[in-house]
This record gives C-alpha cells, sequence and structure tokens, in this order.
C-alpha cells in the first residue's frame, strides 16, 4: 500500500505488519475481482476490483463537480449576457437623445421651409394679380431681398422638395430602440417619419410641382422659342420687351394659378399638421427619455422598471 491511512486500517492489530489473514481480509472489503464481474460492470470498473461504496461515491462526487460547472457556465453566460444587454439599454436612451435632437431640427427645417414657401408664394401671387395690367412692367417687380428688380416667372423653373432630415431615425430603425418606446409613441414616431400625411407633402413638392415646372419648360421649348425672336429668361428686358406675347400666353397663367393653388390650399395646411405633430411627438419622447433616466440600475439590472 503506497499511502499510510491504508496501510492502518489494513493492519488491524497495529503490530507494524501485515498478515496473511489481514491481507484476505482487506481483499474481501475491497471488493469484487475484476475478473469476476459482467461486461457492463467490467467497463466502468477503475482498477482490478469492484467496490459499491467506491463507485457510487465516484458517481456523486462527478454529480457534485458537472452541478458545479453548469452553474457556473450559466451564471457566467447570464451576466454576460445581461451585460450586453444594460449596454444596448444604454445605447437605446441615448439613441432616443438623438431621435428627439433630430424632431427638434425637423420643426426647424418646417418651420424655414414654410417661411421660404411664403415669400416664393407671395411674389407669384403678386404676378399672378398683376397679369393682365397694361404695363411694359407688369412681369418685373422691386424685391426688397434682392435689393433689384427681378422678373418672378423666371424663378418658376426653381423648386425645392420638402425633404426633412431622417438620419437617427433610420439609423435606430431595426437596431432594438424601439422596444424602450410604448406602443402608441412607436406608431407616433413611425408616422412621423414614414406616416402617409408626409408622403402627400412630398409628394405635392415634389411630383406634382415638377409637373408645373415641366410644363413651364416644355412651353418655352417647344412655343415661345419658336415664336419669340430671342428667349432668355434671365434677362429683364426679354419680359420687358415681350410682354403683350406672354400675356397672352394663358397656358403659362393656368399653370402659375394651379402652383399657387396648390400651396395655399394643400401645402400650407399639410405643413401645419406636420409641424403640430412634431411637436406632439417631441413632447411624447420627453416624457418616455424621463422615465428610462429614471430607472435604476444596479450593476447590469434595472431594479425599477417602469414599463
Amino acid at each position: 500500500m503506497s499511502k499510510k491511512n491504508d496501510f492502518d486500517k489494513i493492519d488491524k492489530n497495529k503490530d507494524g505488519y501485515i498478515s496473511r489473514e489481514e491481507y484476505a481480509e482487506a481483499s474481501k472489503s475491497a471488493g469484487i475481482e475484476k475478473e469476476k464481474l459482467n461486461w457492463f460492470l467490467r467497463l466502468i470498473t477503475l482498477g482490478d476490483r469492484f467496490d459499491i461504496k467506491d463507485f457510487w461515491d465516484r458517481v456523486k462526487k462527478s454529480i457534485v463537480e458537472f452541478i458545479i460547472l453548469v452553474f457556473g457556465v450559466t451564471v457566467s453566460f447570464g451576466i454576460e449576457q445581461q451585460g450586453g444587454v444594460s449596454e444596448n439599454r444604454e445605447d437605446g436612451i441615448e439613441n432616443l437623445n438623438n431621435l428627439r435632437q433630430e424632431v427638434d431640427s425637423i420643426i426647424a427645417y418646417t418651420d424655414e421651409y414654410t417661411e421660404n414657401l411664403k415669400w416664393a408664394r407671395d411674389i407669384f401671387n403678386e404676378q399672378y394679380l398683376r397679369w393682365d395690367e397694361d404695363l411694359d412692367s407688369v412681369f418685373v417687380q422691386y424685391n426688397e431681398d434682392f435689393e433689384d428688380y427681378i422678373a418672378p416667372m423666371a424663378l418658376f423653373g426653381n423648386r425645392n422638395p420638402f425633404n426633412p432630415p431622417r438620419v437617427n431615425f433610420d439609423a435606430i430603425k431595426l437596431d432594438g430602440t424601439f422596444r424602450l418606446l410604448p406602443r402608441e409613441v412607436g406608431l407616433k414616431m413611425t408616422n412621423i417619419y414614414d406616416g402617409v400625411e408626409l408622403g402627400y407633402l412630398m409628394e405635392n413638392t415634389g411630383k406634382i410641382e415638377e409637373r408645373f415646372v415641366n410644363q413651364f419648360t416644355d412651353r418655352l421649348a417647344n412655343n415661345w422659342v419658336r415664336d419669340l425672336p430671342w428667349v432668355d429668361i434671365d434677362d429683364i428686358d426679354f419680359w420687358i420687351e415681350n410682354r403683350d406675347y406672354i400675356q397672352k400666353d394663358n397656358f403659362v397663367k393656368y399653370i402659375l394659378y394651379k402652383r399657387l393653388d396648390l400651396w395655399e390650399w394643400q401645402v400650407f395646411s399639410q405643413l401645419d399638421t406636420y409641424k403640430t405633430d412634431l411637436i406632439k411627438s417631441g413632447e411624447m419622447l420627453d416624457s418616455v427619455i424621463a422615465v428610462r433616466e429614471s430607472e435604476y440600475e444596479f450593476i447590469w439590472w434595472v431594479i425599477n422598471p417602469k414599463d
């Protein structure tokens, strides 16, 4: 025997020697010889004897070690996963703040767009009201912004499709940030960026206005160029010298009317409605952000969720 405690167990009379009787007795208590076992027990037996007590001790030890291993892996994985969730939550709150700032930038964009459109509306409306006046300068106006005389119809080919910023919304639309929003707020934000009303506004200032501009351009190319000795709409003299011809072109007057009508009865009201929705959505986002930022996080767990 290699270990002293094993020797002591066999040396019953403690005389320092192992007798034949002590060895035989120890052999009986050490289990069954491997040669006397069936094939299954021989397969799981370590050494040359099978001891049922030793076998169950090893089984229990293995079970305990397995449980410890599984528990350790599970806890490690859970902590790692929860850490990822916590990091995503922080990123989500930051994204909501970025989205809130973008809503403010859209409001500013809408205000600026509306002011520019009013400026164009006023110039073109004055031109439409003066169309039939018997004056050589009927197509010329003095403009205080330019501090010079301009021909309003020379600007008719300009257009500005409504296209508000949406970088942050597109960036977070699929990254899970919307899970931090109540359903009502999520639907509101989706409507702000991809709603039907916004689609109509973008179409009116895009495709519909483009049609009017193209009709005007085609009229110049197909009729004015053919009928007039020279065409240069950026030259004030052109509008003065050819004012009789232009006044008689009822088609150009008509598309001017249609564009003004589009702005007055559709675009301006759509802009007002959109701005109102933007303000409301901003207030809703403020409320959600305040709630998320008031939640207390311990290590990686939110201990007072307010969903």
